[in-house]
């Protein structure tokens, strides 16, 4: 790498607040804000909206699409059009 161009590269802490995780992880981005993680240190802690421990894919909680019932809203609505 080119010396003098790049951020600073270090330890930082990913915190997902919805799901109550944490981790610790490298990163280029940077918080004023810190936490004092499970090995005494002190690492800037960066909190994010959704993370693996929170996102449907990931947990398996993914919402059931009621399909027939948004066609019948949609019937309901706007009539049905054509020869059925």
């Amino acid at each position: 790498m080119k010396p003098g161009i790049h951020p600073p590269y270090g330890p930082v802490v990913f915190r997902d607040k919805a799901a109550g995780h944490a981790f610790l992880t490298r990163s280029t981005r940077t918080s004023d804000t810190t936490i004092t993680w499970e090995d005494g240190n002190t690492y800037p802690v960066i909190d994010v909206e959704i993370s693996a421990a929170s996102h449907p894919f990931y947990t398996g909680a993914a919402r059931v699409v009621d399909t027939a019932g948004r066609v019948e809203r949609f019937e309901r609505r706007y009539g049905r059009r054509g020869g059925r």
